[in-house]
């Protein structure tokens, strides 16, 4: 039997007083009082998370359901205390995880959000079990869309008439609000197109593969042009159905995953919420492949033109938010706000997610104080406004006391040491002059030690080391020869630069005699590389052909079978091939190289036209 003690002999002495809901409350409690005792003395502190784990195990979904509200009244406001926590923290985090393999992630939203609140609320923001320190991508989210052309219904008549009337198909709206139609024909390419790009969104990793990149780019445009296009201007209509959705049958409307029925495609580009969700995830893939990832290969390196793409698509992307209604400025403006916020949770990730619980330094046994006497500030200060530091030595205490500022005294010009390129190399450029007949090995560019200094100052003085260059160099002598020559152009004519020579000759007139053969032109195009803009062109040429380039370029059968699977579009298929061959042949993929191919393939007029350019 229990054993009650004073206090609840005087609750119980109540009950007999009270109404009947009074009484039950006072039993209530009194046996909770009566129960908390016993369970803390005959019990371990697993004991009530091992009954609430049993209990929520015997309950079937729909009564979790109907008591999912208690979550929030569980557990008091606040961390639990140190013993409870530390007991029960596996036993929790088990329970719920249980519960969350039970329910569904796409009808149960709002329960399955309330546990993760709750685990959110529970542990710490630094636990590990929570954290996803590998920065992986959740591959399992694939969208599907038809991806059979001939069974796409785009351009046919969706709507059937019944004997009743007239039957609504999956995608049209009867409401006088509703959004109206997209203006812009949509055909089965441009629906194939936009939900390609989900699979980038999903695995961004694929972005950093440059077929893969093209593909996104070409994708992109297409998607963010029809979004430039197609401007939202019914901001009312808009507001009113957003609303009827969100207070439809009184809870709040969650969409777990875009519907890719063809039929919704022109309804999808003219609502605003969804154009919003699509935007934002090009914003978090920009900022996931800009970012530094602790986690990330170091092949996922971006060069200077995707770098250049991706910040104008971003300029872009902020334009049609902002252009986007309703309250599209302040709702850019809660974006850029918020990924900024997220840069400062991938730097926390970085430094290996550290405690935000600053732990109290250790009490230190208390010293007895020191019998000697501190010295006052201005016993080595001094006083006054002309004070002087006084070192302990004269020559110091004068050396240190030169300049009061310690930084302007660094500033000093008497502190320049460094010399100017035309000073520097002097004896270099008059050395490169063939009228003074010096042989390479005694000239200075040829000593190590001269050569790193000259780097040295090139980097701080000199614009030309920075400029990027096509031209190999096998040694530090033949670099820094060809800089000579760069910089005699540049420096006073008093010096004997205007002497170098620099491949050119000049006649009695002083004009130059370029060399206009075919042999100087050969040579022109045997070490020029192919730029992007060229190959741009050149693919757009070729068109069709592009196979029989792939024949005369030695391509393999399982390439040009990748690149014809990747795309549809010939002009990227030949872009692709171009690739493809830059990246196999290295510094060999020259101009003449291409020319040759050209014209084994019978592409004479493209191949002229690259001669010519």
């Amino acid at each position: 039997m229990f054993e009650f003690n004073e206090s609840e002999v005087d609750g119980l002495h109540c009950v007999v007083c009270n109404s009947e809901a009074e009484k039950k409350n006072t039993l209530d409690q009194v046996l909770r009082g009566v129960l908390e005792e016993q369970i803390v003395s005959i019990c371990s502190a697993t004991t009530p998370f091992l009954l609430l784990g049993d209990v929520l195990d015997c309950l079937p979904l729909d009564q979790l359901l109907k008591s999912s509200p208690s979550w929030r009244r569980m557990f008091p406001r606040g961390n639990l205390c140190n013993s409870f926590y530390s007991a029960g923290k596996n036993y929790l985090l088990r329970m719920c995880n249980d519960l969350l393999r039970r329910l569904s992630k796409s009808q149960n939203t709002v329960f399955c959000g309330r546990i993760q609140l709750f685990l959110a609320r529970l542990f710490p923001l630094s636990e590990k079990s929570g954290l996803n320190l590998q920065s992986q991508f959740n591959l399992d989210n694939i969208t599907v869309f038809n991806k059979n052309e001939q069974e796409s219904t785009l351009g046919q008549q969706s709507s059937e008439v019944k004997e009743d009337g007239m039957e609504v198909e999956e995608g049209e709206m009867g409401d006088e609000d509703a959004p109206a139609p997209c203006s812009i024909p949509i055909d089965y390419n441009l629906y194939r197109k936009f939900w390609t790009l989900q699979d980038y969104f999903r695995n961004p990793v694929q972005c950093y593969d440059k077929f893969s990149w093209m593909t996104f780019v070409k994708f992109s445009d297409e998607t963010l042009a029809v979004f430039k296009s197609y401007k939202l201007d019914d901001t009312q209509a808009s507001k009113r159905k957003l609303e009827e959705m969100r207070t439809a049958g009184g809870e709040h409307v969650y969409f777990a995953k875009f519907l890719t029925s063809e039929k919704l495609m022109d309804l999808q580009l003219s609502d605003s919420n969804f154009r919003r969700h699509i935007l934002l995830q090009y914003l978090i893939l920009f900022q996931y492949l800009r970012g530094q990832v602790k986690f990330k290969s170091s092949n996922c390196v971006l060069n200077d033109d995707q770098t250049a793409w991706m910040e104008d698509t971003t300029k872009l992307v902020y334009q049609l938010l902002r252009e986007t209604p309703p309250d599209g400025d302040k709702f850019a403006g809660m974006v850029e706000h918020i990924l900024n916020t997220e840069e400062n949770w991938n730097s926390w990730k970085n430094e290996g997610c550290p405690s935000f619980v600053k732990e109290r330094p250790a009490e230190t046994k208390p010293t007895r104080p020191s019998s000697r006497k501190r010295a006052a500030p201005e016993d080595f200060l001094g006083k006054g406004p002309e004070r002087k530091i006084l070192m302990g030595n004269e020559e110091l205490t004068r050396l240190w006391n030169l300049n009061p500022d310690n930084m302007e005294a660094c500033k000093s010009d008497s502190r320049e040491f460094m010399p100017s390129l035309e000073d520097f190399f002097e004896e270099a450029i008059e050395q490169a002059d063939p009228a003074n007949m010096v042989e390479d090995e005694y000239k200075v560019v040829r000593n190590s030690n001269y050569g790193w200094r000259a780097l040295r100052l090139l980097s701080r003085r000199s614009p030309h080391f920075f400029q990027p260059t096509n031209q190999q160099f096998k040694s530090l002598d033949e670099y820094l020869e060809n800089m000579v020559i760069k910089l005699a152009k540049e420096l006073p004519k008093d010096l004997p630069s205007e002497e170098i020579k620099t491949g050119e000759e000049e006649d009695e007139n002083g004009v130059s005699l370029l060399k206009t053969g075919s042999d100087s032109l050969q040579a022109g195009l045997q070490n020029k590389p192919v730029t992007n803009s060229q190959m741009d062109e050149i693919a757009g040429k070729l068109g069709d052909g592009w196979r029989l380039l792939a024949d005369q370029m030695e391509m393999k059968a399982s390439e040009v079978r990748e690149i014809e699977s990747d795309s549809e579009d010939v002009d990227l298929q030949a872009k692709m091939l171009l690739v493809a061959w830059q990246d196999r042949e290295g510094n060999q993929a020259t101009m003449e190289s291409l020319i040759t191919a050209l014209n084994a393939a019978g592409f004479t007029a493209i191949a002229d036209s690259l001669s010519e350019a």
